[in-house]
């Protein structure tokens, strides 16, 4: 019998996510020069995932 495929280990699996995390997206801002260190964490604009 195999193994269901939700029962993968995270390392297996790499899916490009269409959906970034806020702490990826103040990363991907900070690189941009979008984002300085004491501005909100919300309300963000939108980013392209990598």
């Amino acid at each position: 019998m195999s193994q269901h495929a939700s029962f993968k280990s995270a390392s297996k699996i790499a899916i490009k996510r269409n959906v970034l995390k806020r702490f990826e997206r103040i990363d991907v801002l900070l690189a941009q020069g979008k984002w300085k260190v004491g501005d909100r964490g919300q309300g963000l604009p939108k980013t392209k995932s990598l």
